[in-house]
C-alpha cells in the first residue's frame, strides 16, 4: 500500500504517463524475448547505492586538473542521497510497481523480465538521483557543447530501472529533480570552500 496522500496523488496524476512507458518497455521486452534484461541489470548496478557515482567522484578527485569537479560530484551524490533517502522516500512511502496491488499487470511484467525484488520505497529513484547528480556536475564543469551528452547516461539509467519494473517513470523524474538539486548545492558549497577557506595555491 502507498503510504501517503502524495503517493496516491503521484499514482493518479501520472497513471497515464507511467503506464504508457512501462507498457512500451514491456512490449520491448516481449519483442526481444527478455534478452536485454542482463544489460539493464548491469546498467542499474552501476548506480546501486550510488557506488558507481561515488567512485567517479573519487577518481576525478585523484587528479589535480579535475579535483574540484571530483569534489563536486562526490558532494552532489551525497546531497542527492540526503534529499532522496532521508527526506522523501519514507515521507512519501510509494510502493514499487511490482508491489502495487492496484496494478497487477506491473507485477506480471516484472516477473516476465525476471529482475530481482528490491526493498525500500519507490519515489524518488535513488539510482536516477545519484546519476543525475553526477552528470549535472559534469555538464556544468565540462564543455557544454558536448557535456550535455552525459544526460544520455541519466536517461539510460532511468530506462533500466523502468524496464526492470522496479520504478515508475515518475520516480525517475523525481530522482532527476533531486539529483539536479544535489548537484547545485554541491557546486555552490565546493566553490565557496575553494574560494573562502582553502589557500589560493590549492584551488
Amino acid at each position: 500500500m502507498d503510504g501517503s496522500g502524495i503517493a496516491q496523488w503521484l499514482k493518479d496524476a501520472f497513471s497515464g504517463f507511467d503506464g504508457g512507458i512501462l507498457r512500451a518497455l514491456h512490449d520491448f521486452a516481449q519483442m526481444t524475448g527478455g534478452r536485454f534484461t542482463g544489460f539493464f541489470e548491469t546498467v542499474s548496478m552501476v548506480a546501486e547505492k550510488g557506488a558507481g557515482m561515488f567512485l567517479l567522484g573519487i577518481v576525478l578527485f585523484g587528479f589535480k586538473k579535475t579535483r574540484k569537479t571530483g569534489a563536486c560530484v562526490f558532494g552532489a551524490v551525497v546531497f542527492g542521497a540526503l534529499v532522496t533517502n532521508i527526506l522523501l522516500k519514507d515521507m512519501i512511502g510509494r510502493s514499487r510497481p511490482f508491489l502495487d496491488a492496484a496494478g497487477s499487470l506491473y507485477r506480471e511484467w516484472w516477473i516476465f523480465v525476471g529482475s530481482p525484488a528490491e526493498d525500500g520505497f519507490s519515489f524518488p529513484s535513488g539510482h536516477a538521483t545519484a546519476t543525475m547528480a553526477a552528470m549535472t556536475v559534469l555538464f556544468f564543469k565540462g564543455n557544454r557543447k558536448v557535456s550535455w551528452l552525459f544526460f544520455g547516461i541519466v536517461i539510460l539509467m532511468g530506462l533500466s530501472r523502468c524496464y526492470l519494473m522496479v520504478h515508475y517513470p515518475s520516480d525517475i523524474l523525481g530522482g532527476m529533480v533531486a539529483g539536479a538539486l544535489g548537484a547545485g548545492l554541491s557546486i555552490v558549497c565546493v566553490e565557496f570552500l575553494y574560494a573562502k577557506i582553502l589557500p589560493h595555491n590549492q584551488a
